[in-house]
């Protein structure tokens, strides 16, 4: 992919994200995009959406559970970027009008409290590079029309990325074993779906291990103070205004995010 389709790949997205009106998938025009290509267009939009005044503040993995990656037909989960303007506190009220076609994962989110540098990091070293764990709610949003995603389109924007709440942080403690940690998500009080912190790569920890690899081999650090999100614990659920979703953790509490009514 040259130079010139990169930007302009990211330009249709970026221009996407500001309209809340989809495109059509790359992927059709060009079916033989592949991950780097995605990621190439992805460095590309996030350095336009910092120009703008946005930061990152961590990292998103997606496809991180066996069932996703056989839809993509891959092996290895995605990333994106966290930016700090879709970061919500715990009870928060959002807008469907923020968004294309969301929906809504549960999952467990870290906090690092020292810095990764990849390759090489393994499990054990991201687990004590862990300050805080969190119950997450991330909004994933598609900027392509109809979620009709291939791998290079979503990982292109910003692997779907839409918004997360966050929930007070329970700070790590030797011991805790975040693969043991269930989860049941509720929408309009009734029970939608049920999982585990293992649904995440085997281990939510890995998430982090991987991360820290894959974006060292790209010359990137993941910064002590850094989130990172490690992935949905059970299948999307669709969002629609007036919806209340909680998500109960064991060991973490609880997390509520709230959508405007009609």
């Amino acid at each position: 992919m040259s130079a010139e389709d990169t930007v302009a790949r990211a330009r249709a997205l970026y221009e996407a994200r500001a309209k809340r009106v989809p495109i059509a998938p790359f992927t059709d025009a060009d079916p033989a995009l592949g991950m780097d290509d995605g990621y190439a267009v992805q460095r590309e939009l996030v350095r336009m959406l910092v120009a703008d005044g946005d930061r990152v503040v961590g990292y998103k993995a997606g496809l991180t559970s066996a069932a996703m990656q056989e839809m993509f037909g891959v092996d290895t989960p995605d990333y994106g970027p966290v930016l700090a303007s879709t970061v919500y506190a715990d009870g928060a009220t959002v807008s469907c009008d923020s968004f294309i076609a969301p929906k809504v994962e549960a999952e467990i989110v870290f906090r690092l409290g020292a810095p990764l540098t990849g390759p090489g990091v393994t499990p054990e070293q991201a687990r004590g590079a862990v300050a805080e764990v969190m119950a997450g709610l991330e909004i994933v949003d598609s900027r392509i029309e109809k979620w009709r995603i291939g791998l290079a389109d979503t990982i292109a924007d910003l692997a779907s990325n839409g918004a997360v709440a966050l929930a007070p942080p329970v700070v790590s403690a030797a011991g805790r074993d975040p693969r043991l940690i269930g989860m049941v998500f509720s929408r309009n009080g009734e029970i939608v779906a049920t999982g585990a912190g293992a649904a995440a790569l085997g281990d939510p920890v890995a998430v982090v291990a991987w991360l820290a690899n894959v974006l060292g081999e790209r010359g990137v650090s993941l910064d002590a103070g850094q989130l990172i999100m490690t992935g949905a614990l059970h299948a999307a659920v669709p969002m629609s205004p007036g919806d209340t979703f909680v998500a109960e953790f064991d060991r973490l509490g609880s997390i509520t995010l709230h959508v405007d009514g009609p």
